[in-house]
């Protein structure tokens, strides 16, 4: 039993340091601020595991303790199936490759003065990659200009893309958005006012994939996905 309990909490000494280290790299969102928390109850009830159950047994001899028991473990079950279920549907969206060739959508992330972020540049070559294999296409590049930014997401994108050789010709510029759906919905109006087939196929991080297409959806167009690689460190808070 020793041993086995000090592989569990060796296990999760680990997923707690996956969702740390991001937070180091200074990334703190809902992912890793819900893991970390996560990881410290599951330490808590390893190592207070004793503790815990007698607490519990107590309290199931009470009704109101039952109850609160049972709330506990029902709202538990009720996240870990959604989680699992949401993490179904991302795997999914991530790997949808379009049929044929669609219009290109390329979604923002963070520019550094005015170079695309490692993160961005990973989008971009996932694009020109595609722009590449299908020379007829279009792409619409997203993103406005932010704090610590001194050109739009979408103007240093096109820049990245015609060094890389796309020709300055099949890139469209979206620079006012601020997020996500600003993204999908601006680019959106792009493709109905020049004209451009509305299958989209949306470049972005593989997590980032389904909130992107749900919103495409939302809009009235049709997407599938081109999914660039993601840190792998960031993986579990992403």
């Amino acid at each position: 039993m020793p041993v086995i309990k000090g592989i569990i909490i060796l296990t999760e000494l680990l997923l707690l340091v996956s969702f740390i280290i991001p937070v180091i790299l200074g990334i703190v969102n809902v992912g890793n601020i819900t893991g970390i928390t996560c990881s410290v109850l599951l330490l808590a009830v390893t190592v207070f595991h004793k503790q815990l159950g007698a607490f519990a047994k107590s309290m199931w001899e009470h009704i109101s303790g039952k109850i609160v028991i049972s709330g506990i473990v029902l709202l538990v079950s009720v996240c870990v199936l959604f989680a699992g279920y949401l993490s179904a549907r991302m795997l999914i969206a991530a790997y949808d490759p379009p049929e044929k060739p669609c219009t290109v959508v390329v979604l923002g992330c963070q520019v550094r003065g005015t170079n695309p972020s490692l993160m961005l540049r990973r989008r971009l070559d996932a694009a020109c990659e595609y722009m590449e294999e299908n020379p007829e296409v279009m792409c619409i590049v997203s993103g406005g200009q932010g704090k610590g930014e001194d050109i739009s997401e979408a103007e240093a994108m096109k820049i990245y893309l015609t060094d890389k050789g796309i020709s300055e010709k099949r890139i469209l510029m979206e620079d006012k958005s601020g997020n996500t759906a600003e993204n999908i919905a601006f680019s959106g109006e792009i493709i109905e006012q020049e004209g451009l087939p509305d299958e989209i196929v949306i470049v972005t991080d593989a997590f980032h994939q389904y909130r992107a297409e749900i919103l495409a959806e939302k809009n009235g167009l049709t997407s599938y996905s081109r999914s660039c690689k993601t840190r792998t460190e960031l993986i579990p808070t992403y």
